[in-house]
Parts: C-alpha cells; sequence; structure tokens
C-alpha cells in the first residue's frame, strides 16, 4: 500500500489548534464534573436493578420449582414416566425455563421433559447436581447462566425423589442491560439540558466554529455518515450496499475501500450461513428454524386471504429399532430416503406452494394451503398417499426393512390460530395415529387435547369391557435356559374396542389401578387363566406349564388375595405348584409387613410367588430376607443393552449370583436378540422371556406350539 499523503489526522489537528486553546479551558472543568457525576449515578442504579431482577428471578424460579414438586407426588410413587414428563414439558415449555430434571434419591435422572429420556437411569454429573440430590429441602443455586431451584418431593415424611428447576439467567441478564441503557439514555437526556447554557458561551465561537465544521463536513462527516448509514442497513440485515466510490488517499479515504470490501464478504457470508442455518444438513430439506418462519409467514397471509392451511405431522414408525439394529449410518440412510419420498409425494399431490421440513430426529412436517373448502380433501389424499407410500420396504445397506409412518393433521383455522398451536396439535394428531396402531393418519380433534374427557371415557368403557367380550387373555410364553424348553406362560390382558381399537395395556391398566377396576378385574383374569392352564397339555419332556399371574398393588393391599387364589384354584383344580403370582418390586418393598404375611398365607397354599420387574425400584436382594419370594425376574431394561452397558451386565449377573445364593429363581424379560440370550445362558440365568423367543400367543396357539413338540 502507499503511503498516505498529508492525512485527516494532520489536517483536523492543524484546525483543531486553533481554537484548542480557547475552549479547553471553559469545557473541560464542565464536562469533568457532570461525567464523574453520571458515572456514580448509573452506578448506584446499576446495583439496585440488579438486586430486583435476581429477586425476581429467585422468585418466579421458586414458585415454579414448588407447584411442580406438588403436581409430581402422586405420578413419581406411582412410576407413572408418561405423567411425569407431561408435567415436566408443561413446565420446561415457558420462556424462562432453562430445564426440568426429576431424579430419584439417589441422584440418577427420571425424567428430563424429552421423549426418548436418553439419560434415564444415569447419574447427574453437572456442578449443581450434587447440591440438588443433598438438599433437605427447597434450595438455591446459582452459576452464570442459570439460576436452579431445587426441591425435594416426599410423601409424609419420606422423600421419594427430587427436583431440578433451571431458569435461565441470559434473558434477565438482557432485559437488566436493557434497564440500564433506558437509565444512560435518560442521564444522558438530562446532560444534554444541563449542557444547553454553553451555547451562549459559544457564541464568541461561532464564527471559527463554522469554519471548522464546514472543513469537517467535506472531509469526516459526510463519509461518516455513509459509513453509519451502511452499517445500519448491514445490521437490519440488507447487504447489497454498494461501494463508496473515492480518490481519497487519507485515513478515510482507506476507510471507505476497506468497508466496502468488508460488506461484499459479509454479504458473501450470510448466503453460505443462510444456507447451513435453514437447511437440514442430512436431507437438504427445509429445517426446523426456516419452517417456523415460513409457517408464521404463512399464517399472516392466510388471515388476510381467507386461505385454509393444512399442517401434516410425520414420525416414523419404529425408527429407533434401524438404529438400534443396523447402526446410525443405516439410520441415517433410511432418513434420506424417506425424505426422497416424500418429497416426491409433496411435489405430486400437495401444491405448488407447499412445504416439506425436517422438524428434528424422525419427523417430517408437510404444510400445504388451499381454499378453505378444499384443504382438508388435499390433506386427506396427500397422508393417503403418503402412508401407502412410506410403508413399502427400504433397501439400506443391502437389508430390506419395513417401517411405516404416523400422520397427524391439523387445520387453520379450524384448530389454531397460531404456529404454536398447529404444530402442537399436529403432534397430537401424530401420536392418536400412534396409538390407534401406527402407519396410518389422524385428524386433530378438540377431544384429543381434553385429557379428563379422555380418561373418563375410557374407564366408562373398561367398567364393562369383560362382560362384553373386549378383553381377552394372550399367553407370553417362558423357556428354560439351558435346553430351551417351554415350562410356562406369563398372562397378559389385552382390550380390543370396537371403537377405540386396540387399547394399549400401559393406558388402561393404570385407569384400572387408579380407579379401583383393578380389584374386579383381577379376579376375573386369575380365574380365568387357571381354567384355562388346567386345559393345556404338557410340553415335549411331558411337564406341565406354569402359569404366571401379575397382582397389581391394589390388589396386594386389599388383603383378601389369598383367598381369591384359594377359590380359583378350588373352582379349577390346577394344582397350586403350577400358578405362580408376579408381584411387582415397589408394592411388595413398600409394605414389607404386610407382603410377608401374605407371602407366608400364598405359600401354605403352595402357590409360588416372583418379584417382578427387579431392579427397578431401588431396593437390594437384602430386602428378600424379610420378603422371602421364589423367584425374580429381572427388569428388560437392563436386559436390552447387556451387549453395550458393562454395569447392566455386570448388574444383571450379581443378580443372578445372589439369587441363587438364596436359591431363588431368575426370569430375565425382553430377550430380542440372540446375543443377550446367550449372555444370560453364559450366567446360568433359570427362565428367559421375549419376543425373540416366542410373541405372546392366544390359548389355541399356545395348545398348537406344544402339540408339534410332542409329537
Amino acid at each position: 500500500m502507499k503511503p498516505l499523503r498529508f492525512g485527516l489526522q494532520a489536517r483536523f489537528l492543524c484546525v483543531a489548534a486553533a481554537v484548542m486553546l480557547v475552549v479547553v479551558a471553559i469545557v473541560a472543568a464542565l464536562l469533568a464534573g457532570q461525567a464523574a457525576t453520571q458515572r456514580e449515578v448509573l452506578r448506584a442504579s446499576n446495583g439496585v436493578v440488579d438486586q430486583v431482577f435476581d429477586r425476581s428471578a429467585r422468585e418466579q424460579g421458586t414458585a415454579l420449582a414448588t407447584s411442580l414438586a406438588d403436581a409430581l407426588v402422586n405420578p413419581l410413587y406411582f412410576s407413572d414416566l408418561d405423567a411425569v414428563g407431561a408435567l415436566v414439558r408443561s413446565t420446561a415449555s415457558q420462556n424462562a425455563v432453562s430445564y426440568v430434571l426429576v431424579h430419584d434419591t439417589e441422584g440418577r435422572l427420571l425424567h428430563d421433559g424429552s421423549i426418548e429420556v436418553a439419560g434415564y437411569g444415569r447419574q447427574m454429573q453437572d456442578p449443581l447436581a450434587a447440591g440438588a440430590v443433598a438438599a433437605d429441602a427447597l434450595k438455591v443455586q446459582e452459576s452464570s447462566m442459570v439460576l436452579e431451584v431445587d426441591v425435594p418431593i416426599r410423601i409424609g415424611d419420606q422423600r421419594i425423589g427430587g427436583l431440578r428447576v433451571g431458569m435461565d439467567l441470559v434473558p434477565v441478564r438482557a432485559q437488566q442491560a436493557e434497564t440500564m441503557a433506558m437509565l444512560e439514555r435518560g442521564a444522558n437526556k438530562a446532560n444534554r439540558r444541563q449542557l444547553l447554557w454553553l451555547g451562549l458561551v459559544m457564541l464568541a465561537l461561532v464564527g471559527l466554529v463554522s469554519l471548522l465544521a464546514l472543513y469537517v463536513q467535506r472531509t469526516l462527516v459526510r463519509p461518516v455518515r455513509w459509513l453509519g448509514d451502511a452499517t445500519r442497513r448491514i445490521e437490519a440485515g440488507d447487504y447489497q450496499v454498494q461501494p463508496q466510490a473515492t480518490r481519497r488517499r487519507d485515513e478515510i479515504g482507506e476507510l471507505l475501500r476497506s468497508f466496502g470490501r468488508m460488506g461484499e464478504s459479509i454479504a458473501r457470508h450470510d448466503r453460505e450461513v443462510r444456507q447451513m442455518a435453514y437447511t437440514d444438513a442430512l436431507t437438504g430439506l427445509t429445517n426446523r428454524l426456516a419452517f417456523r418462519e415460513a409457517l408464521d409467514h404463512e399464517l399472516l397471509g392466510a388471515r388476510t386471504s381467507g386461505r385454509g392451511l393444512a399442517l401434516l405431522f410425520i414420525d416414523i414408525d419404529e425408527f429407533k429399532r434401524v438404529n438400534d439394529t443396523l447402526g446410525h449410518e443405516a439410520g441415517d440412510e433410511a432418513l434420506l430416503q424417506f425424505a426422497q419420498r416424500i418429497a416426491a409425494l409433496v411435489e405430486q399431490d400437495g401444491g405448488s406452494d407447499a412445504l416439506l421440513a425436517r422438524f428434528g430426529g424422525d419427523e417430517f412436517v408437510i404444510l400445504i394451503g388451499s381454499d378453505a373448502g378444499r384443504v382438508e380433501g388435499v390433506a386427506t389424499v396427500l397422508a393417503k398417499r403418503l402412508v401407502d407410500e412410506l410403508s413399502l420396504p427400504l433397501q439400506v445397506q443391502d437389508r430390506e426393512i419395513f417401517l411405516g409412518s404416523s400422520i397427524g393433521i391439523t387445520l387453520f383455522p379450524e384448530d389454531a390460530t397460531d404456529a404454536t398451536g398447529l404444530l402442537k396439535n399436529g403432534d397430537i394428531a401424530m401420536y392418536q395415529a400412534k396409538l390407534a396402531g401406527k402407519n396410518c393418519f389422524r385428524y386433530y380433534s378438540r377431544a384429543l387435547d381434553n385429557a379428563v374427557e379422555r380418561r373418563l371415557h375410557m374407564e366408562q368403557e373398561l367398567r364393562g369391557a369383560w362382560e362384553r367380550g373386549e378383553l381377552r387373555l394372550v399367553y407370553q410364553p417362558i423357556f428354560r435356559t439351558h435346553d430351551r424348553v417351554l415350562v410356562g406362560v406369563e398372562v397378559l390382558l389385552r382390550w380390543q374396542h370396537p371403537e377405540l381399537g386396540s387399547v394399549p395395556p400401559s393406558m388402561f391398566i393404570d385407569i384400572a389401578e387408579q380407579s379401583g377396576l383393578i380389584q374386579v378385574l383381577g379376579p376375573k383374569v386369575l380365574r380365568a387363566a387357571c381354567l384355562q392352564a388346567q386345559q393345556w397339555p404338557r410340553n415335549a419332556l411331558d411337564e406341565e406349564l406354569f402359569v404366571s399371574v401379575n397382582v397389581s398393588p391394589r390388589q396386594l393391599r386389599s388383603g383378601d388375595l389369598a383367598a381369591a387364589v384359594e377359590d380359583c384354584l378350588r373352582e379349577s383344580g390346577l394344582d397350586a405348584s403350577r400358578l405362580h403370582l408376579e408381584l411387582t418390586e415397589t408394592a411388595v418393598i413398600g409394605d414389607e409387613m404386610m407382603a410377608a404375611s401374605l407371602l407366608e398365607k400364598l405359600h401354605r397354599t403352595g402357590v409360588k410367588v416372583w418379584l417382578d420387574d427387579f431392579g427397578t425400584g431401588f431396593s437390594g436382594l437384602s430386602h428378600l430376607r424379610q420378603v422371602p419370594v421364589d423367584g425374580v425376574k429381572i427388569d428388560k431394561s437392563f436386559v436390552s443393552d447387556l451387549q453395550r452397558d458393562a454395569d447392566d451386565l455386570a448388574l444383571t449377573t450379581a443378580i443372578i449370583a445372589m439369587a441363587h445364593a438364596l436359591g431363588i429363581t431368575v426370569v430375565a424379560e425382553g430377550i430380542e436378540q440372540q446375543a443377550q440370550f446367550d449372555l444370560l445362558n453364559q450366567r446360568d440365568c433359570d427362565l428367559v422371556q421375549g419376543y425373540w423367543l416366542a410373541k405372546p400367543l392366544s390359548s389355541d396357539e399356545l395348545v398348537g406350539l406344544l402339540q408339534p413338540a410332542r409329537r
């Protein structure tokens, strides 16, 4: 670069020197005193504002945490993770909340509001975790970015877990900074008023200053104004700023040329960043951020034009199975093929202005617009095509896999009038499609958003379901590990409603338990299972099958379980040794004295008792000394990760060894892979069950399975 000629700095110094002696003595003292006063006032104001905002954040966090902790007591006590997740997500959705974590008394994570709860059961390791677990009462902790309120969750005097609510301090600090900026502007305004009187003094210098101002205007102000205007345009997102042509060889000329080059570089990088920020890296589709902005824009246009909009929320069925069995690379390949199929169908049937986006993970959303009377028809046609096309097999890593999709549809303005409502309703409708059996689509209905009404209706339908023949028993085969011989079955209850279809057991069993219907259904299931088991043939080794029936905590607490068992055995003629009762670990450990007394009565009848879901109640085998049982069932959450999680494998091995030392039979649930079976067989696990061995069967199917084995 050529050396600068008589530059701006030198010229300005020459002109300024002529007036410096006149104004410096007058202005210096005034400005120094005024600046010192202003700094002192602002410093004091900053302390007051900081205290106000900090107290507000603490009060808000304390109120949210206390309210949520009260609401979590019953769901956490009954291990209702769905209800826990709903409450956590409701609180976590508030703007000021950074995170909500529910943990047990040992500091292991139970729920974080996500669907997958990836860290479930793991020890929390963040810097605030130790203080949260140790808190015996409401406790407030604070880091640079988060103010955390910790509340222990208790039932009576018993602590069953804890709650951590993190309040995001970033918006608080931003609001604090904005308040201080307002104070500064006010102070500056007052300062300007005080300086008005200086104008009278400066009138004598008008002539000299006018000459100086004219010179500065030509050499400094005009280019600086252009730079300021260009900067504001760039700040507002307009990067198409034409460079200022100049032949000046001073600092301002060099600054104008450098700014022009910088503007061109910023415009280029903005295009690249927008491409990255608004596009999904894997599929190349619009991502969540860009879709949300587009949705807001489309809603604004639809409100003024009267057009209708339909949002289709798509979730791939059983996609986790691909990642778990074939790996994440295969999962990415499957996602890419799904995206290509969806994009092709949207182009054909969605209309020219349809918008497709990958919303995250295995979720996609489609926004289509049409006349208010036609949009529902367009959405229905597209949804049917999507269900059919996405159910076709995919070729992934030279394998053919079948997945399918569940689609929820919500309409504007019928279902919601804003983006948040449409997305929420679409998600609700999608989950309804999953409950309906997956690989289908469902429209959002306001009834879906009324959980109380749905639950009440479900309870009413369940009351007469057994008499109407809607409830039926299926049997999950249980095999002896060392010879793979079928030795028994676990009784499972299924509900096929004529209108609701197949109702998941996790839904209606919970309703039955909470409403007390389980005390009516339980004895009926027990009686039907005993009668059915008495008619089954022997297995291949001429052994009679045992039948294992689950007993709910409410049945256990009723106190008449032993009498009901004796009645069923007497009526069916089933040998008592063939009946196994499964009690949940949490129910037994919750009242050891009552459980021990009940087990003693059951043992006198010859019935065997198993402890179900062992390991999930945060207890140890030492409890079995006070509450003796004949067998324990290792929960499938441990079995599912045996190959990948060394801790689960070590814990399972220890359970088997310790149970055998106490003379207790060990059953492993949820066998879905041969590798899991092999690991359990190597560790002398007595019995196993799971879909890899056999799926739940009807009584006739079970008999058909036994007869070929006998031949």
